[in-house]
């Protein structure tokens, strides 16, 4: 009987013993844990966070800067191809995307993958002109009622100096200034101010390098005077009859200005880079004209 009252608390020895040691293995599974956990926080987390996994999409506004930027058409219409994106393409947008600069392949390529369609970079988009009126290199208008774009007059400017001199050094290029004489009182185009000028340049120039000018009147025809110094003469215009201009691209050559809405009444011209410098045998060049009258 003695044995049996032994033998029966040695087994609840053995079974408190073996839960105890459950518990304790628990225990020090827990704490390995907890240990695992904050060594996780503290290297980082094993997933990549929400604010990491989240997409960034690019849209017009993100074109727009690339553009302005600087950055080629194909890096950009690559990052279409290969960002997530949403490109709001209503007319509205487009405009003002070629108002910002931002070219016809690129706006193509947004239009495609807005669609949901392919769009290969090798696929050439010539540029459009604005209207069917602007089809060759020259200076336009904007008519305010109808929208078309219509030329500026164009007409016959005599250069004369009364000194000026031309050296073998410098390539012929005139070091001094020189007036423009126009034959007519006033330019057979008046426009409102306000109104919107277009420069369509020739490969490889800039609109800056075009003269916007007003002129003096004389009962005998108008006159303005251009310092030159350089290949284009605007490096160093007069300032007397030089306006300060700030064109801003908006296609492939094309640049755009809008006369100011308080400036004087009187006679204004567009010179084109290279008029004054290169003149021909009888000194004569063209300027773009016309008049604000009200």
């Amino acid at each position: 009987m003695l044995r049996m009252t032994m033998s029966i608390a040695s087994a609840r020895v053995c079974r408190r013993r073996f839960a105890l040691a459950i518990l304790l293995g628990v225990v020090a599974s827990l704490g390995a844990y907890r240990t695992f956990a904050q060594s996780a926080a503290d290297d980082g987390p094993l997933q990549p966070s929400s604010d990491l996994a989240k997409p960034h999409f690019i849209d017009n506004d993100a074109i727009v800067k690339m553009s302005k930027a600087g950055l080629n058409d194909a890096v950009i219409i690559q990052t279409i191809q290969t960002q997530p994106g949403h490109y709001d393409t209503a007319p509205d947008n487009l405009i003002a995307l070629k108002n910002a600069g931002v070219s016809e392949q690129v706006i193509a390529a947004m239009q495609a993958r807005a669609a949901g369609l392919a769009f290969h970079i090798k696929d050439k988009i010539e540029p459009s002109p604005l209207s069917a009126g602007v089809d060759e290199i020259g200076v336009y208008y904007q008519d305010k009622r109808t929208g078309e774009w219509l030329p500026l007059k164009t007409e016959r400017v005599q250069f004369k100096s009364g000194g000026w001199l031309k050296s073998t050094a410098t390539h012929n290029i005139v070091k001094q200034d020189m007036n423009g004489y126009l034959d007519d009182a006033k330019s057979p185009l008046a426009l409102p101010t306000g109104v919107n000028i277009l420069i369509y340049a020739p490969p490889g120039t800039q609109a800056e390098e075009y003269d916007f000018l007003r002129f003096r009147e004389h009962s005998h025809g108008r006159e303005f005077r251009v310092k030159t110094g350089g290949v284009f003469h605007s490096e160093s215009g007069s300032q007397r009859d030089e306006i300060e201009f700030h064109p801003h691209k908006i296609a492939p050559q094309m640049y755009e200005f809008t006369v100011p809405i308080d400036i004087e009444k009187g006679e204004y011209g567009v010179l084109p880079p290279g008029s004054s410098n290169v003149p021909g045998l009888s000194n004569a060049g063209k300027i773009f004209t016309f008049s604000i009258r009200e």
